[in-house]
């Protein structure tokens, strides 16, 4: 798949963030359309030939016929604002983020009627993607027109990807906990190094490559997640409440016992 040769199509596609997450999406879709990048930091001309990508102004890449807008939340209407008055009638505006329904929204109230908006949310990144992309799932939203199909046949049937067809809000709902749960986890567990290396168990193994692969994450990335999703407060609390409960119940079997805590035998040596 990622070695077959076929004529490109003349759809041009411009990628608004040439990040990490930019240069993925330019590395798997590059073979098929005539590629344009914006980004405002410097340095990027050797990846971006590399990938034979061109580098352009931010009104160019507003131009094309799709535009994916790889940027952070915390940009993202302000771009919008930008290549709102440049968009051509027919363009598709696409975003890729981790939240749905803010920047869903924000497509819908910022753009002009004649753009078609399709919100979705590759449910990998670079890390996890390091493999190839066949067989990753990637959720699609529909927002405005009806564009979200074709991009949905070109996901499934070019770039072999498990398309999942769903609401803004839907996607919210599951990822507050798919992915704030697995963000938040790692965080914690990166944050208790040093972790064992040596003795370890098959199932300890899984967890730090799952860490693994979310650990260079963008921070913008983990405050989009647990601070962007409406719903990920909520998942948060039930996590936490959940853990203490089974704390105070440890340490109430510890006490039983006439055994000192964990704590106290570290206050004790």
């Amino acid at each position: 798949m990622e070695n077959s040769k076929t004529q490109k199509s003349n759809i041009s596609v411009g990628i608004i963030g040439f990040g990490a997450f930019g240069r993925l999406i330019a590395k798997h879709i590059g073979k098929d359309v005539e590629l344009l990048a914006y980004d405002a930091a410097a340095g990027l001309e050797n990846q971006a030939s590399d990938l034979g990508v061109t580098l352009t102004t931010l009104e160019n890449v507003a131009l094309c016929d799709v535009i994916v807008l790889a940027v952070p939340v915390s940009s993202f209407a302000e771009i919008l604002t930008l290549i709102a008055p440049i968009c051509r009638p027919g363009a598709t505006v696409v975003d890729v983020g981790s939240v749905k329904m803010q920047p869903a929204f924000a497509m819908e109230q910022i753009l002009p009627p004649h753009v078609n908006v399709v919100a979705t949310h590759p449910l990998f990144g670079p890390e996890s993607a390091s493999d190839g992309i066949a067989g990753l799932k990637i959720a699609v939203c529909p927002v405005r027109g009806n564009r979200h199909r074709v991009l949905s046949n070109y996901f499934r049937n070019r770039l072999c990807l498990e398309v999942i067809e769903t609401t803004p809000e839907e996607h919210d709902r599951e990822a507050a906990t798919v992915q704030g749960l697995t963000h938040l986890i790692a965080k914690v567990l990166l944050d208790m190094k040093p972790l064992p290396s040596r003795m370890t168990t098959r199932s300890f193994d899984l967890l730090m490559e799952a860490i693994s692969m979310v650990q260079y994450d963008a921070p913008e990335v983990f405050h989009a997640i647990e601070q962007q999703n409406r719903f990920a407060p909520e998942v948060r609390r039930r996590f936490f409440n959940l853990a203490n409960e089974l704390r105070l119940t440890l340490e109430a079997g510890e006490e039983k016992s006439g055994r000192p805590s964990a704590q106290e035998e570290l206050t004790l040596h």
